[in-house]
């Protein structure tokens, strides 16, 4: 029995056990959680007050989506952003030339453009932009918008994460290293206000994927050179009634580790579509707190699941929990620079020295894949790699050839994490794991997301908690990211080899060729990995059943003009 003379222990016990009971009606569950979990709420964060002033059966009747991305992001720029929180966030104020199918991960719909065609061999694009194509401020989208966002994201001082997104354009590589000064010789024209030609390096089926990202959105010049130059970062532009957009919403609010809301864009050319009238965003780190708020009525969908609650929900309410498919692989990297990471048997011996099955099994629970290769399965005529294995014999027989036997003389080393539960988690099953199999100690350091992503760009680190979503369904989008200088490296890893083999892949038309190319890069990669894999992803997550059209999809980039929300008047389930 819970009995404690703090209040806060009592909510906390309340809560646990209220969560354990069996009941058979969600909306019961609901009603009889709210009160405990919003008082729980209301003393454990301040910043999620605003979160508990609305229920679910408001936001329902005002078609307002509540949802968390976790950490409050660190930019709403598209050309500057990097983590999935700011993805998802941007692409309710932003879309590009084409937006994501509702259904189909692999398919794209019209966007900005409504109609396009390619050459035969797919590397040269013409788009054509729609007649009602506005800025949200109500200026006329045209082709030169693009040119003229694809020479800020190209501006080397800007210092774009994204930037080699680009790089299979004609000519944007040598423009961002400054061998090239004149823009208009990048593979990028304005042929009219309603005509863009893109030129690219080779063939690139794949291009409509993978300009969904949002590095290929366009921004509005005008309003960033109204606060800054064009090289600037994290200028005003992107604040409340400043922000001009494409997408279906614009931004109302913005109160930092709160809650971003975005109410309906009438400028948008599909607002017709739109069902709802507004998405709020809120900062929630912590696993448990956004669980809380889900059963107090609070959150439509949660980020993730609680790694202790994923058994409960999976047997007490499978309504509520969703296991999806998710192109992703999460992993650690190794700053290179560090000795004795700068050792390929040393980085060989901490990868073989994981065993992912365990982690998936006893840790994670969402039906993950221990990770034997870096691209995940599901792209379409790649097959996966099988060459990362748990061996702890061979990995202390590495470790020794390095010159650690038994670990002796090895320095001790931090895991770099940011706030999250699973994350801590992970790290003390992979920090006891190389103690037991390689003797050898780590710490582990925890950071706000923010400041976690800028250590990890400056590389100031050890090792870091990594993932990567692919941005389209293509390897390359996993693939590229290794490759000498790009903006995503973030290891001092290179090698000519690997730069060469990614190089013959972009001019490779034959896609049986290529996927063998690709192939051989990944070994190489594998085989003197600057990375320590974990696992696949899939996304665990609770969705309340009064959302509509919230479909499983491979790269979780959902178009939010095809969200609803069921008010109680409105009849059945949704789908």
């Amino acid at each position: 029995m819970c009995i404690d003379k703090n209040l806060r222990s009592f909510v906390d016990c309340f809560v646990f056990r209220a969560a354990k009971r069996r009941l058979n009606s969600t909306t019961a569950a609901r009603q009889f959680l709210s009160f405990a979990a919003a008082t729980y709420l209301f003393l454990h964060s301040g910043s999620i007050a605003s979160a508990t002033s609305r229920t679910l059966q408001e936001a329902n009747q005002h078609k307002i989506l509540l949802l968390t991305e976790g950490s409050e992001p660190k930019t709403l720029d598209p050309q500057l952003s990097q983590g999935v929180t700011e993805h998802h966030i941007i692409c309710g104020l932003m879309v590009g030339l084409v937006e994501n199918d509702e259904y189909d991960q692999s398919k794209q719909v019209p966007g900005l453009s409504d109609h396009w065609e390619h050459n035969d061999d797919y590397s040269t694009w013409t788009f054509h932009i729609r007649d009602n194509a506005r800025w949200s401020n109500g200026d006329f989208v045209t082709a030169q918008d693009f040119v003229n966002s694809y020479r800020r994201m190209l501006t080397a001082s800007l210092g774009a994460a994204y930037s080699d997104a680009l790089f299979i354009m004609k000519g944007a590589k040598d423009y961002y290293d400054g061998t090239l000064k004149d823009f208009d010789q990048v593979g990028v024209h304005s042929l009219d206000p309603h005509t863009l030609k893109i030129e690219l390096i080779g063939p690139t089926p794949y291009f409509l994927s993978a300009i969904l990202h949002t590095a290929w959105y366009p921004v509005y010049l005008p309003t960033i050179l109204k606060f800054g130059k064009i090289d600037d970062r994290d200028t005003k532009w992107t604040l409340p009634g400043n922000y001009v957009g494409t997408g279906p919403f614009i931004l109302k609010v913005w109160r930092q580790n709160d809650v971003i809301e975005m109410v309906r864009n009438p400028l948008y050319w599909d607002a017709a579509t739109v069902k709802l009238n507004g998405i709020n965003f809120y900062s929630i780190e912590n696993a448990d707190t956004a669980d809380r708020a889900f059963l107090a009525g609070q959150l439509h969908k949660t980020l993730d699941v609680p790694l202790d609650k994923i058994a409960y929900y999976r047997r007490e309410h499978p309504e509520l929990i969703r296991i999806d498919p998710y192109e992703g692989v999460y992993f650690y990297r190794l700053n290179i620079a560090r000795k004795p990471l700068d050792n390929p048997k040393v980085r060989l011996a901490l990868n073989l020295a994981v065993n992912r099955d365990q982690i998936v099994t006893d840790i994670t629970r969402g039906k993950q894949h221990p990770a034997t290769g870096f691209t995940p399965p599901g792209m379409e005529g790649y097959a996966p790699l099988d060459q990362i294995h748990y061996d702890p014999e061979q990995a202390r027989r590495l470790l020794a050839e390095a010159g650690y036997p038994n670990g002796r003389g090895f320095p001790k080393f931090n895991i770099l994490i940011n706030t999250y539960q699973a994350h801590r988690v992970i790290a003390e099953a992979v920090q006891q794991m190389w103690k037991q199999e390689l003797n050898i100690d780590v710490g582990i350091e925890n950071q706000e997301w923010k400041v976690y992503l800028e250590s990890q760009n400056q590389m100031n680190y050890d090792i870091s908690r990594s993932a990567w979503i692919g941005d389209f369904m293509d390897p390359v989008t996993f693939l590229s990211m290794w490759q000498t200088g790009d903006g995503n490296n973030d290891t001092h890893w290179s090698n000519p080899t690997y730069d060469q083999l990614l190089d013959q892949a972009a001019h490779t038309a034959d896609p049986v060729k290529r996927f063998d190319i690709l192939h051989n890069a990944e070994r190489l990669f594998l085989s003197e990995p600057p990375v320590v894999l974990f696992y696949w992803y899939t996304h665990v997550y609770l969705l309340d059943p009064s959302v509509k059209n919230w479909y499983p999809l491979a790269l979780d980039d959902h178009n939010y003009k095809y969200i609803d929300l069921q008010t109680e008047e409105s009849g059945s389930a949704p789908k």
